[in-house]
């Protein structure tokens, strides 16, 4: 952590506007990723009703993400963060004064709702895309660290928020249903915010003046490339699925009768080690490249999930969960620069939809079957099953990608 600052070396301070907004939709998105599901419980509705709204969400999420990267290069990257700050806005002034169930489902299709603890959303593409356009090459992914890092700890901080409701409706007279519609129109303003942020970003950040003819389609000579890179992170994020946070919570509740208490001070320190581990990345990704940081440090991080539930006990498991938390993270940043790298500067918004969106997408076929997995077996043939998958993601991206370098290590290279 020593010499840590906010900005990486020679970072425009464009980029920190970014990442303030960022932190505050992270910060929105923890407390209404709890508050939803309880909401739509107060206001009468079932459980297959409430899955097939939250599904609403992350499928109108996907569609909207993949949207805004696949017009982005006919419009200012500003303009559209714009636009999509005053859908967000929208979303939460909807989400407040809409209870029937279509209208709720349009609003949460249409809207910036975000159920999961990840970010597919509207600005994710436009983000990425302005933040690389701030700061140089050899800072670009120490600039992605600090954008995980801040959006990890902003949600974990909303999480903690989602209590407000019921600790402020008795001073408030409000009812339960009410204190949560007044943390949506908290959301609705949190929106102005962050519109008066991306506002104030350079009109002249994005624009690339080498170019004297805009683009004629999202992706251009990069397009085989881009695919491919999805099809492989796709098979990170279908391993993943089976891993996922609650169903391990459910492993460890029926394999070794861990508490839930226990469990939340667990998954707390495993994200602060992941968020804070990300700072790493950049350190050893200039040394020894971004392909190679995302595999070998993913590789051990996935060898130590299948040996989880392996461990004879609970000290031994944590143990193992602890070092996997440690390094399983450090691939994100990386990734993404990765991903801004080895496209031309018109193709980055339509690059980070399509690699992100088919991340979303795949990790939503595992859990239902990891859940079934349980129901047979308390071994824990998730954990072993997303390992695996994990580990043939890695190998494929070092077989398919090792050899397509970013332009600063094929730079670097030729200089030594």
């Amino acid at each position: 952590m020593l010499g840590f600052s906010l900005l990486p070396k020679g970072t425009l301070p464009d980029a920190q506007r970014l990442l303030a907004a960022r932190a505050l939709r992270g910060f929105t998105d923890g407390y209404v990723a709890l508050l939803l599901p309880y909401y739509l419980t107060l206001c009468g509705y079932s459980p297959p009703q409430i899955g097939v709204i939250i599904t609403a969400t992350l499928l109108g999420s996907g569609v909207m993400t993949l949207g805004a990267g696949l017009i982005a290069y006919r419009f200012h990257n500003r303009t559209l963060l714009s636009a999509a700050a005053l859908l967000m806005m929208l979303t939460g002034i909807g989400m407040a004064a809409v209870t029937d169930f279509w209208p709720l489902l349009i609003v949460a299709f249409v809207g910036t709702i975000n159920p999961s603890n990840g970010d597919v959303s509207v600005f994710l593409p436009l983000e990425q895309s302005l933040l690389t356009t701030t700061t140089p090459a050899p800072s670009r992914t120490a600039l992605f660290a600090r954008y995980s890092l801040i959006a990890g700890l902003a949600a974990a901080a909303g999480a903690q928020a989602a209590a407000l409701p019921a600790l402020a409706a008795p001073w408030l007279g409000l009812t339960d249903k009410g204190a949560i519609q007044a943390m949506f129109l908290l959301y609705a303003a949190t929106a102005i915010a962050v519109l008066a942020i991306y506002r104030s970003v350079s009109p002249a950040l994005g624009v690339d003046k080498a170019s004297s003819q805009p683009p004629r389609t999202p992706l251009g000579p990069s397009k085989r490339r881009v695919y491919r890179l999805a099809a492989v992170f796709s098979i990170d994020a279908l391993g993943g699925g089976f891993g996922v946070q609650s169903l391990l919570a459910l492993w460890l509740y029926q394999r070794f009768g861990m508490t839930v208490a226990e469990a939340g001070t667990l998954f707390l320190c495993t994200s602060l080690l992941g968020a804070f581990s990300q700072l790493a990345a950049s350190r050893i990704a200039a040394r020894f490249g971004l392909i190679n940081t995302m595999a070998f440090t993913h590789l051990p991080a996935n060898l130590l999930c299948i040996l989880v539930p392996f461990m004879p006990s609970l000290p031994l498991a944590v143990a193992c969960l602890l070092g996997r938390a440690a390094l399983g993270s450090m691939d994100i940043p990386a990734r993404v620069s990765y991903v801004m790298a080895v496209v031309s500067p018109p193709e980055r918004p339509a690059a980070a939809s399509v690699t992100n969106v088919p991340r979303s997408l795949a990790s939503a076929l595992s859990p239902a079957l990891a859940g079934y997995m349980l129901t047979i077996s308390s071994f824990g043939w998730p954990l072993v099953v997303c390992g695996m998958l994990k580990v043939v993601y890695d190998l494929t991206l070092l077989a398919m990608f090792r050899s397509v370098k970013p332009p600063e290590e094929v730079t670097e290279k030729g200089k030594t």
